[in-house]
């Protein structure tokens, strides 16, 4: 396989997986693109190499730019925009470990912190506070986990993973 057949399966595949995080094919490709490309790319690039229109790749770069893994770079004597990716992958882990969590997580802990105002009158109302009330409880402890992972440095978490899985044996 040649050096584009791979580019083109690299791509496919980024855009599968960013379904799993929340985001459609075309924006996770666009990422992508700009993720390998060695120098800034503008719109008609995009839309060249992925064969996407003007209005997709525009409304998927804002949200790239939302996001904060895309930046916006002017080239002296060009008009037009152009785009590149933020190239260290620790903060890309990050950036999107916090918008899912912003996007998933704190919505249900909403759902559930509000569960727990319902009365204790019955049974069934009683059992349904126990249960919101535990998953409550694990969910925040996953929010602080993926809150911390978000934030932390990336030798903290790989030193902290080493140490958990790779232990020496005796």
């Amino acid at each position: 396989m040649d050096f584009e057949d791979k580019k083109k399966e690299f791509l496919q595949t980024w855009g599968t997986f960013g379904s799993k995080w929340g985001i459609n094919k075309a924006m996770a490709q666009i990422h992508a693109l700009l993720l390998i490309a060695p120098e800034p790319l503008c719109t008609d690039d995009i839309m060249e190499e992925l064969h996407i229109s003007r209005g997709n790749v525009n409304m998927n770069v804002r949200n790239l730019l939302d996001w904060g893994l895309v930046s916006k770079i002017h080239k002296e004597g060009e008009r037009k925009e152009f785009f590149i990716a933020e190239k260290e992958i620790w903060k890309v882990i990050s950036i999107v470990t916090a918008e899912r969590r912003k996007r998933e997580i704190e919505p249900v802990i909403n759902l559930l912190q509000e569960a727990q105002h319902v009365d204790k009158k019955d049974k069934e109302q009683a059992e349904f506070r126990k249960v919101t009330g535990e998953l409550l409880h694990y969910t925040e402890l996953a929010d602080n986990l993926l809150e911390t992972l978000s934030r932390s440095e990336q030798n903290w978490f790989v030193n902290g993973i080493r140490k958990l899985f790779y232990r020496k044996k005796s």
